[in-house]
């Protein structure tokens, strides 16, 4: 945009103000009239992709060769002084009797073994004691009424009794089925104990809802369950994803409560204390307000779904908003008052519409390179295989060019009709700009100026060193995804006491229940079960000793879930073979055979033994065990519990090394696989992606910025001058993510792309205001003055506005928006302080050693 096309612009807006403002009107309402489509039906989640790797084929083949277990699965834990108890396990089973008698929870129960725990495998174990010696084929297994009235029978001594029987292997339960009492038990428990902290049941859900849908129908059932376990046991929870997902919806909808006014009043006030003028706060709250009608109707139109990282995209916009404006205004109030200096040696006030016609004239230009720029930095993020950080992607987009209709043309021609009106009623309105007048902010404007001026190599240096170190911290900055940062947390005390009853947040324990069940449990469901294919030789008799052997010698200390007798829990051909061997006499004969060293495997002829196993129990072979058609075994699956609260980079790199320690020692290649295997793998992959993106995003940006200061001041190598605040931003803000431990993953990529927009906004305003300057200043030093002083003051009661905006994020109780609201506000306290300080020290250096600005010619004036 030239400097002829700018003031043909400034010129017709000032000449036309109520046609602009009716036009801008006029296509906000065909803009958001798209709001009445309203979102697509179904919210929209994070999204999903797939990338080529190992892992993937591998789970594509498991999905081919074995059954799959389609159940949604959510895990009851009961706790405190004695949860093996008669009375306890009873409580158990009545709840579970009411389970099934609520119908909206017995339709999503799957029909058989919908709910197993301990209480079952006691319950039924005392149903075949009392049915024992009786004589004839063994009784069917207990109806759920079979099992209570079996314990009930039984005196708490009795019980007791039984349930150390059950414990340590010697009681009779063929009905129990293939269930391992011990999985209901914590990790730490010892067989043999009398007691144990806790126990957990495993519920098993199905949902017709659809394999692009939310499972609704079980998320409600889970969140009915929890309404009976919390009326029935004193220390209990539910957890699973209906319970995760209602407290995170709850967790944000508190956070809104409690932040909402916190950053509204602080918005204001800081909009109040940068005007100290109704006329132009209210005149830029309305601008923010039609931004975001715009932001609804493209959201509408293009029928984007809501996400919980479309919550970020109004922030967003109201934080550039707020700096739009306050330049806007500002430069309005130089030009009124006369402090902005022209060409022409203007002196004294001017009136509305000179002002106007100059004020847009001179931050049109910045505002529109700062729009181009900050967008490029948002539509990076297009090239993301997420769907939602996709619609992130042009939604920030899409709200940043209404950004800069709005308020490079509805907010300064409504001005200039509001202050023609006041003008005619009698008003006289005198204001300053933010900087101009002498204050604090004056006066720390000018020690910037006068820093600049004396030690430029000294502040470049330090903020270089600063940025070096910032980007050696980010070197180790931690990269994983762990769903559980995202889980929501309890709120501090001082908000449940000191809020009212409508606003003070809820109870939130399912974080620390999370992570309770990580140490404690061997979880069921996808984010708690990885895999490992073996393919080879799988029936060689090495493959049993390297199963066993890895399992007995895995790290305790690691994510993969170690039992209580020290052994890994993962389930294969090995622990298959044990478990059918102990109720099936022709398979434990067969292993007793060919078993040499007394381990309870054999070591010769296994495939045989497969056979046996598999004609014993086919569906428990079937799911660790592939057979081709021909009856020979194409490959094995190990089933390895894990730590569901744990990252899925940390959980991959154990199961690696598990595979790796079986393929050591037996012939045959293991490739890890599973959920938190492939969310690594693709996590990974996306924060690839994020990254080049990145790279892309300030390439881009410097050749704009270079070719717009080439065509506009004769000056490319203001395009490098203007991106190295931005470059030595963005390492501050790694640096200190590293520090604070805030990952970079594709979550915080996202977010710190925030650092690139905004540090580029900046740039661009003080850079083209230094330029104008210096094009009527003798003296580089009046420019900066003048610059600093007029600019700076803008860019400070934006970055006070939008941080504090941003900062009050920190009091949610959503991680995520934690997250968002620190990351952003440092974001903003970096881009601000590395554009006012930096930026001025680089512009004398390169005067100093390129060259004065050609002040007059053809190159600065753009003639």
């Amino acid at each position: 945009m030239s400097d002829g096309l700018v003031d043909r612009y400034a010129d017709f807006l000032a000449s036309h103000p109520l046609a602009v403002v009716l036009g801008v009107l006029l296509l906000t309402g065909a803009v958001g009239a798209g709001a009445a489509l309203g979102a697509t039906p179904e919210d929209g989640g994070i999204g999903q992709f797939e990338t080529e790797s190992e892992a993937r084929a591998a789970a594509d083949e498991i999905e081919r060769d074995y059954p799959s277990d389609d159940a949604i699965v959510s895990q009851v834990v009961v706790r405190g002084d004695d949860p093996l108890s008669k009375a306890s396990l009873l409580e158990s089973l009545r709840l579970q009797q009411s389970m099934r008698e609520d119908a909206a929870i017995n339709e999503t129960l799957r029909e058989s073994g919908g709910v197993v725990g301990l209480e079952n495998v006691v319950a039924t174990a005392a149903y075949y004691e009392d049915r024992a010696g009786g004589g004839g084929p063994p009784p069917a297994p207990p109806t759920l009424d079979e099992q209570v009235d079996a314990l009930e029978s039984r005196s708490d001594d009795e019980v007791a009794a039984l349930v150390d029987r059950v414990l340590s292997g010697d009681a009779n339960a063929p009905g129990a089925g293939d269930a391992n009492p011990l999985q209901f038990l914590p990790s730490s428990y010892e067989p043999g104990d009398a007691t144990a902290d806790a126990r957990i049941t495993f519920v098993f859900q199905v949902d017709d809802s659809g394999a692009d849908a939310d499972p609704r129908a079980a998320w409600d059932a889970q969140l009915a369950i929890e309404e009976r376990v919390e009326e029935r046991f004193a220390d209990a929870f539910v957890f699973g994803q209906g319970i995760v997902d209602d407290a995170s919806t709850r967790a944000v909808g508190d956070s809104f409560a409690i932040i909402t006014p916190v950053a509204l009043v602080l918005v204001l006030l800081a909009l109040g204390v940068a005007y100290r003028d109704v006329v132009d706060v209210l005149v830029s709250v309305l601008g923010i307000a039609t931004v975001l009608v715009w932001l609804a109707g493209v959201q509408g139109w293009l029928a984007v779904p809501s996400s919980q990282l479309l919550i970020a995209v109004p922030f967003l916009l109201i934080g550039l908003s707020i700096d739009y404006s306050l330049h806007v205004v500002m430069r309005y109030r130089e030009a009124r008052e006369g402090d902005l200096r022209t060409d022409d040696d203007h002196v004294g006030r001017r009136d509305p519409t000179a002002a106007t016609r100059l004020g847009v004239a001179g931050v049109v230009f910045a505002l529109g390179a700062a729009t181009v720029s900050t967008g490029i930095g948002f539509l990076s993020n297009v090239v993301s295989p997420l769907a939602a950080i996709q619609d992130f992607a042009v939604l920030c987009a899409a709200g940043i060019l209404a950004t800069f209709v709005v308020f490079g043309a509805l907010v300064p021609a409504l001005k200039l009709l509001v202050e023609r009106l006041l003008a005619r009623a009698g008003f006289d309105r005198e204001q300053s700009a933010v900087g101009l007048d002498a204050g604090v902010v004056n006066r720390v404007l000018g020690a910037i100026v006068s820093l600049a001026r004396r030690a430029p190599v000294a502040v470049v240096v330090v903020a270089l060193l600063l940025g070096a170190a910032g980007a050696y911290g980010a070197t180790g900055i931690d990269t994983e995804f762990n769903q559980a940062d995202f889980l929501p947390e309890d709120a501090p005390d001082w908000a449940k006491t000191a809020l009212p009853d409508a606003i003070a947040p809820g109870e939130y324990d399912v974080r620390e229940n999370a992570a309770y069940l990580g140490d404690n449990f061997a979880q069921r469901g996808d984010g708690a079960r990885a895999d490992v294919l073996l393919r080879g030789e799988v029936t060689d008799p090495a493959v049993l000793d390297a199963l066993d052997d890895a399992s007995a010698n895995a790290d305790g200390d690691g994510t993969l879930v170690v039992r209580g007798d020290g052994r890994a829990a993962v389930d294969g051909p090995h622990t298959l073979l044990r478990s059918v061997a102990a109720e099936n006499a022709t398979v434990a004969a067969a292993v007793d055979e060919r078993d040499d060293d007394g381990d309870g495997l054999p070591d010769r002829d296994v495939a045989a033994v497969y056979d046996l196993a598999y004609d014993a129990a086919p569906d428990r072979a079937s799911e660790v065990l592939a057979r081709d058609d021909d009856g020979s075994y194409a490959s094995a699956r190990l089933v390895v519990s894990v730590a569901g609260d744990a990252a899925a980079q940390s959980v991959a790199s154990d199961v690696r090394a598990f595979a790796d320690s079986v393929a050591a020692d037996a012939p045959v290649t293991a490739v890890a696989t599973g959920g938190p295997v492939i969310t690594a793998v693709l996590q990974d992959a996306l924060l690839e992606t994020l990254v080049e993106a990145f790279a892309v995003t300030l390439a881009v940006i410097l050749a704009f910025l270079v070719g717009i200061y080439w065509v506009r001041h004769g000056l490319p190598d203001l395009g490098v001058v203007t991106i190295v605040p931005v470059l030595i931003a963005l390492a501050w803000l790694l640096g200190t993510m590293r520090v604070l431990e805030i990952p970079f993953n594709s979550e915080t990529a996202v977010i710190t792309s925030l650092a690139i927009g905004l540090g580029a906004d900046y740039s661009i305003h003080l850079t083209e205001r230094i330029v104008e300057e210096r094009r009527r200043h003798a003296d580089l030093d009046d420019a900066l003055v003048a610059a600093v002083t007029g600019t700076g003051g803008a860019l400070f009661g934006s970055a006070v506005t939008t941080a504090s905006g941003f900062g009050v994020l920190a009091l949610a109780l959503s991680p995520p928006l934690q997250r968002f609201g620190l990351v952003t506000g440092l974001a903003i306290a970096y881009a601000f302080v590395a554009c006012l300080v930096v930026l001025p020290c680089v512009v004398v250096l390169r005067e100093r050693y390129l060259g004065a600005f050609a002040r007059g010619s053809r190159a600065a004036t753009g003639d």
